[in-house]
């Protein structure tokens, strides 16, 4: 009776690890549920490619990723979940964001990894200011590619059912990864994301080249959000669908920046909305209103004095926005995902 039930048992495990995704389509849980998830600090051998012509000619120089993986319970034997992985915002990882969404899709089958670029690169840069001009978002790229071969690699999750999650300044980087292009630079070994999800991430870049990976991708922003243009986003969306993807765009009626953070009502940051950005064919980084290309650090502060408008932000946390976009995320990662 013993082996019978025990038998029985990881025939059901095995059954509930098959349908994974179909979960994030219900009711995300939350409380305990919460606190039997396994947690680790890791890291991943990386690179720090400036822009991706960087990474095409092998001007990166080698990195130790880090972040923290979740992990689900998994029957011995099972094949290997799906897997989230995540890109923080200027703010970094924030406990409430990342840290809570990594609990939540392990609770529900789901692998995770809160990738945590600044964390890696403090010998760069340690002040809000000296990371965004020395920590680009083609780093966070580097890091998250690099963190989808080790995912595979380590067995923590199916490499052909990965999903890139970004959160502003994670979320630009995010979409940046869905041009077949970037992927390209990136992934030369022909890894790619089973879907992009971009919270609140503002739509400043274009590409000369407008194949994608052909992923799906989801856009998710609220209409208070000072640091989005709806017509700027609208345009991208337009642009991934000509190179090949599916996107869906989602705005939620009152929302600010970072409903999820855990923190507000407060001003912060300046806006990005006149900044323009393209990626030539060749990799490099073009502003479009000055001509300069965006080579380095003295470059990237030169062009984005000239772009960014003095005026902060208003970042409110709101529960009821989140619960709607946990809704809204889970059903796009669950037919994302979905697929063995």
């Amino acid at each position: 009776m013993r082996i019978a039930a025990l038998i029985a048992a990881g025939c059901a495990l095995a059954g509930a690890a098959g349908a994974e995704p179909a979960r994030l389509a219900g009711t995300w849980p939350d409380g305990d549920a919460l606190v039997a998830v396994e947690e680790r600090r890791v890291g991943w051998p990386s690179s720090s490619p400036f822009t991706p012509w960087d990474a095409l000619v092998g001007n990166a120089a080698p990195t130790e990723a880090t972040g923290t993986l979740f992990l689900p319970r998994r029957a011995p034997g099972a094949r290997p979940p799906p897997a989230v992985v995540m890109l923080h915002g200027s703010s970094g990882v924030l406990a409430p964001r990342e840290l809570t969404y990594g609990r939540q899709f392990a609770a529900m089958g789901i692998a995770a990894l809160a990738v945590d670029s600044f964390a890696a690169r403090r010998d760069l840069a340690t002040g809000f200011t000296d990371r965004l001009l020395n920590i680009t978002e083609t780093m966070l790229l580097a890091d998250a590619y690099a963190a989808l071969r080790w995912l595979a690699a380590e067995g923590h999750a199916d490499p052909r059912r990965v999903a890139l999650v970004g959160f502003s300044y994670g979320a630009m980087a995010t979409m940046y990864a869905l041009n077949a292009g970037v992927a390209r630079a990136l992934a030369p070994a022909g890894e790619r994301f089973a879907a992009h999800a971009a919270f609140y991430g503002p739509c400043i870049a274009s590409f000369a080249d407008e194949r994608t990976t052909g992923a799906p991708l989801l856009i998710l922003y609220g209409t208070e959000d000072g640091l989005i243009d709806p017509a700027r986003c609208a345009a991208t969306a337009e642009s991934f669908r000509r190179g090949g993807s599916r996107v869906e765009v989602i705005a939620y009626e009152g929302a600010a920046h970072q409903w999820d953070g855990g923190r507000g009502p407060l001003r912060i940051g300046s806006l990005l909305n006149g900044c323009r950005l393209r990626l030539e064919h060749d990799g490099t980084v073009r502003d479009l209103n000055s001509g300069l290309p965006m080579a380095g650090s003295f470059s990237r502060r030169l062009i984005l004095a000239f772009c960014i408008e003095r005026t902060p932000y208003l970042i409110r946390d709101d529960p009821a926005v989140r619960a709607r976009s946990n809704a809204d995320l889970g059903r796009f990662l669950a037919r994302a995902l979905g697929a063995g």
